[in-house]
């Protein structure tokens, strides 16, 4: 055999031994769920997108599941009923202290960080003929729809609202259907906590005409001040009604995976999602924030081996003890 032939049969046979280490999948599922929310929010159609975009690229059957949320999302990746979900921190540091009300007392320490999505902003929704534009137009006994039960605004935006002084009803449901209450005059104000822009206010805007009610700067320090929370404004471009940036507050959100699943999935799952933002803004535009560099926005979570590895060979520097095992 010529050299040149023998330095071909080399390489092709080192070829084919890193392509089927490539295709080696023992451990890997041979399906999966991701837990959502209720559909018309942001983790809906982000959910949805991701999971589609996983099944597609890894060849592994997955689908969107609908869910209460960020609370109910921990509980079934933390027993692996979902393989991946969504969740914000603050319900996230709730569920590992052992006060998810899904489960009171059990820590659910089996769901890992897999990767940053975005901020949610707390912002509120009335239509304009409420006359409704402040947190002080918002009359005594209001009736409030905070989203599904166990959300994040349903966490949170109740006892935020109390600390302004703001007396309601409250109500729960999925945002689409909250909306259709909101224009048949069933419901006063929507209190949402959800990526934006939230789909079900874009529907409304299109069908009615909405205010987007910001905080005072003093209402949001007081939010800022008692929650786990940061201040956020909401860009003006975000929806046609406004004029002007309007002042909310916001939690960051990340993808969870059980902490079980095999790292070399988790790895593959996570690159899938993070090596082309320009495709993950396709899928909902809160994505932009969905890069490598706001790994450190997670304080709360371990990391799934898988994902801390992509990561880490990626220009992040997740610490060993941040690493679930490490």
């Amino acid at each position: 055999m010529k050299p040149s032939h023998l330095v071909c049969t080399v390489a092709a046979l080192a070829l084919t031994a890193g392509a089927a280490a490539a295709q080696d999948r023992s451990g890997w599922p041979s399906s999966f769920t991701m837990g959502t929310a209720s559909q018309g929010g942001t983790f809906f159609v982000y959910g949805s997108g991701v999971a589609n975009l996983i099944s597609e690229e890894l060849g592994v059957s997955g689908a969107a599941e609908v869910t209460g949320g960020p609370m109910q999302n921990m509980a079934l990746v933390h027993t692996g009923e979902a393989a991946f979900g969504l969740t914000t921190l603050g319900p996230a540091r709730e569920s590992l202290e052992g006060t998810n009300p899904i489960a009171p007392g059990l820590a659910m320490d089996n769901a890992c960080a897999m990767f940053p999505m975005y901020e949610t902003p707390f912002s509120i929704t009335a239509l304009s003929s409420s006359g409704i534009e402040a947190i002080s137009d918002i009359p005594d006994g209001a009736r409030i729809g905070f989203g599904p039960a166990g959300s994040s605004s349903d966490t949170y935006f109740p006892a935020m609202l109390e600390a302004l002084g703001v007396n309601f009803e409250r109500r729960n449901g999925g945002w689409d259907d909250l909306g259709g209450q909101l224009q048949d005059g069933l419901l006063d104000v929507i209190a949402f906590a959800a990526g934006i822009p939230i789909p079900a206010v874009s529907q409304l805007e299109v069908q009615t005409s909405v205010n987007i009610v910001g905080f005072t700067e003093e209402e949001q320090q007081t939010i800022v001040d008692a929650f786990p929370v940061a201040a956020f404004d909401i860009p003006a471009d975000t929806y046609t009604t406004l004029q002007e940036p309007a002042r909310a507050v916001s939690m960051w959100n990340f993808a969870i995976a059980n902490c079980d699943l095999p790292e070399d999935f988790v790895y593959a799952a996570t690159e899938v999602v993070m090596s082309d933002n320009a495709r993950m803004v396709n899928i909902h535009r809160s994505a932009e924030t969905t890069t490598v560099e706001n790994w450190d926005k997670n304080n709360v979570l371990p990391w799934h081996p898988g994902a801390a590895r992509w990561f880490n060979e990626n220009g992040a520097s997740i610490p060993d003890d941040m690493i679930h095992g490490g």
